[in-house]
């Protein structure tokens, strides 16, 4: 029999009921343990059409598995789900009320809008002190966080990387892997920053656990004290993701993480010779500027090819 990821109770209820279903009560329950998660999000009459089955069939194989019909055996098979289904629940409540593009668009920024006050609400000054002091505290620094997260921990680690010595993204081509080997070489003088939101990455959490069994400080940048990286971490801080069309919407990230740079930028010393070098290694390289300008003039200078003779 199929594991059954979301509820265990339902795949026990199939292998109970199996041996007395009918042949199209059995499609059914052959569909439902291959796509848990997709039957989870279907109604009645696109599960039906989908196995080739009746509306009739799909209720009645409900009420097989001792359910009073199919909206009780979808929502205990939503069980376990929930934080997987809620993107796609949200998205389907948003496309079943009509809107126009322009809806959407000042919908979408109002949400923007809201996920970055609450964030700004939100903050505990001490945390926001103790994330500070960790990060110009530590020898090397190494950022956890897989999938979206991956993006702006790359976004911290080119902030970061101005003021700190030892800034590393780990996330590569070997996923956690690589991770793992990296954070074994780490001592109680680094820090660890994990990046994690809903839909959190198991990866994510399973390294953050090491870090805080091997006692290393970990700094978790997350949605709420609920979230499973809170209670691993020395310190965290907390930004609102709330999203109408995805699981997460990433501005009040955003911008936790360049408020959290600029209070480093803030405090590091040196951070104005820093500034100055930055500026000038990448001058040449800005439109615009005199450096590129003269840089044009130069590679749009004719070549003379003509060698002198000598008098």
């Amino acid at each position: 029999m199929a594991t059954f990821p979301g509820n265990p109770s339902m795949a026990q209820r199939i292998a109970r009921a199996m041996p007395s279903l009918t042949r199209s009560h059995a499609r059914v329950a052959e569909y439902v343990l291959a796509h848990p998660l997709k039957v989870a999000t279907m109604p009645i009459d696109e599960l039906a059409e989908t196995v080739g089955v009746s509306v009739a069939t799909a209720n009645r194989f409900a009420r097989a598995l001792a359910f009073d019909g199919y909206p009780q055996f979808r929502a205990a098979l939503v069980l376990g789900f929930e934080t997987a289904l809620a993107p796609v629940e949200k998205l389907r409540s948003k496309l079943e009320r009509p809107a126009t593009v322009a809806d959407v668009f000042d919908s979408a920024l109002v949400d923007m809008a809201g996920n970055i006050e609450a964030t700004r609400a939100a903050l505990d000054v001490q945390s926001c002190t103790q994330a500070v002091d960790a990060i110009l505290k530590a020898r090397r620094i190494a950022i956890v966080g897989y999938g979206a997260s991956s993006w702006l921990g790359g976004l911290l680690q080119r902030s970061l990387e101005l003021y700190c010595d030892n800034v590393q993204l780990l996330a590569s081509i070997e996923s956690s892997s690589y991770a793992a080997r990296r954070l074994g070489r780490l001592t109680s003088e680094d820090l660890v920053i994990a990046i994690s939101f809903p839909r959190y990455f198991s990866d994510t959490v399973m390294l953050a656990g090491r870090v805080r069994a091997a006692g290393l400080p970990l700094l978790a940048l997350t949605d709420s004290p609920a979230s499973p990286l809170a209670p691993l971490a020395s310190v965290a801080l907390y930004a609102q993701t709330h999203s109408q069309y995805f699981a997460n919407s990433e501005a009040g990230v955003l911008v936790l993480i360049e408020a959290l740079c600029s209070a480093v930028a803030h405090s590091a010393k040196g951070s104005l010779q820093a500034a100055t070098q930055l500026t000038e290694s990448v001058l040449p390289w800005l439109e615009g500027s005199h450096a590129s300008k003269l840089r044009a003039t130069a590679s749009a200078a004719p070549v003379n090819t003509k060698k002198k003779t000598a008098k």
